[in-house]
């Protein structure tokens, strides 16, 4: 068995939040208490000062694998993940190929079966994330895919995205949207704004994502499907979503460490490392996300991880790819700019870094409660460390020399510590 003594358990799915003692055996969760007994043989982790929470999940992650493996793989994406105290990670499907069919998906699925803890993956949309035909969704909802979306790109043709809705309703699966119309930008990866005049630089107006999540929010109302506005950037996005939410559309969306934590300001300090799609924008952008998240209008904290090589970063910011890895510092970035400056409470963090993803994809929630699985993590919520060191393949990040508090010391994925500082 293993025994975790002396931490603060934070659990949203029962709302405990005390000092206890956590009892695993083998891959469940089987007694919490005071003063719990050690048997000879039992491994015990002292988390004394650490919080006890479930294994974080991130909902939209980008593993590379396959097609982009010089970039990241299965399994250095999951080395991140362990590393950042994620036990669930769901992958995006725009690999190449890219994933529209169950070969495809059942290669991941299978690879990812291997690393030690779950890694889930979305099918596209489209065939080819071409925007034209929609994929098989029955078939590869019955392979195991766990969503849909065709994140890099928007889908463009209404009718189509009907389709696809009625269809995911039908299926009792969700869909994801990546939300950034061509015709507002005029270069990807920047904010419209003061930023991008000044680096010469035609930049994407907040109004790419607005109109799309307008237009894919009255489709949601209308057809009744689960659907997920994902890294929303904008203000006036967030207010969009408040107000379907206020309608009682079954509407959620995704923020990103990144988007809560830098302006475009930022571009100009960190380059191509702060290039992303959509882009980091004003502060009153991030001021709204903030709102967002304190207000539940915003319910799913994710990383958007996305590798790529130096070489490629180092590319002009015209010809760079956009996109940063995130897996590592998503906990710290959560910490640092939500919880200590008291816009949320710890619970609620664990709350959007791991309850409200599992709710969205349907899964079996977990907590740290009797007879569930033993998905956990523990980390110190004071403990600084200074970003620089990455179990992922690539360092494509703007906080390389940050010092974040929440140092994880263990991941734990069905009972075994895969992950120890």
């Amino acid at each position: 068995m293993i025994i975790i003594k002396n931490g603060r358990v934070v659990d949203p799915a029962s709302g405990r939040d005390e000092i206890t003692d956590v009892a695993i055996d083998v891959d469940r969760i089987v007694s919490i208490g005071k003063d719990l007994p050690v048997g000879n043989g039992d491994e015990v982790i002292d988390a004394s000062g650490c919080v006890v929470a479930p294994g974080l999940m991130d909902a939209h992650v980008h593993f590379r694998d396959p097609g982009f493996t010089y970039k990241e793989d299965i399994d250095t994406g999951a080395a991140a993940a362990k590393k950042g105290g994620f036990t669930t990670v769901v992958c995006m499907a725009n690999t190449n190929p890219v994933v529209d069919n169950m070969e495809t998906l059942k290669y991941v699925l299978d690879k990812g079966a291997k690393t030690g803890i779950h890694v889930l993956s979305c099918a596209t949309v489209t065939r080819g994330m071409q925007g034209k035909e929609l994929v098989d969704m029955e078939g590869l909802t019955a392979s195991g895919a766990v969503g849909f979306t065709d994140d890099g790109l928007p889908i463009m043709d209404e009718k189509l995205l009907f389709s696809a809705f009625i269809e995911a309703k039908k299926l009792g699966m969700p869909v994801s949207l990546h939300e950034e119309d061509p015709l507002f930008i005029k270069g990807p990866g920047v904010n419209q704004g003061a930023v991008s005049e000044k680096l010469n630089y035609g930049g994407a107006h907040h109004t790419a994502e607005d109109v799309m999540v307008t237009r894919d929010c009255a489709l949601a109302m209308h057809t009744g499907a689960k659907v997920c506005i994902q890294h929303i950037s904008s203000a006036v996005s967030v207010e969009m979503i408040r107000t379907f939410k206020d309608l009682g559309t079954d509407i959620h969306a995704e923020a990103t460490p990144h988007h809560f934590s830098l302006t475009e300001e930022d571009v100009l300090k960190y380059g191509t490392n702060a290039r992303m799609n959509p882009p980091v924008r004003t502060e009153k952008d991030r001021q709204a996300i903030i709102e967002g998240i304190k207000d539940g209008t915003i319910d799913m904290i994710v990383t958007d991880h996305a590798p790529h090589s130096a070489e490629e970063k180092a590319k002009p910011m015209a010809e760079a790819p956009s996109g940063i890895i995130g897996l590592e510092t998503s906990l710290g970035l959560g910490i640092l700019n939500l919880v200590k400056p008291g816009h949320i409470s710890m619970m609620k963090l664990m709350e959007l870094m791991s309850l409200n993803p599992a709710k969205f994809y349907g899964l079996e929630l977990w907590s740290v409660s009797e007879g569930f699985a033993a998905d956990i993590v523990i980390f110190d919520p004071d403990r600084t460390w200074k970003v620089g060191e990455f179990a992922s393949k690539a360092n494509n990040s703007p906080f390389i020399g940050w010092e974040l508090p929440g140092q994880v010391m263990y991941t734990i994925c069905g009972g075994k510590v895969v992950y120890k500082a």
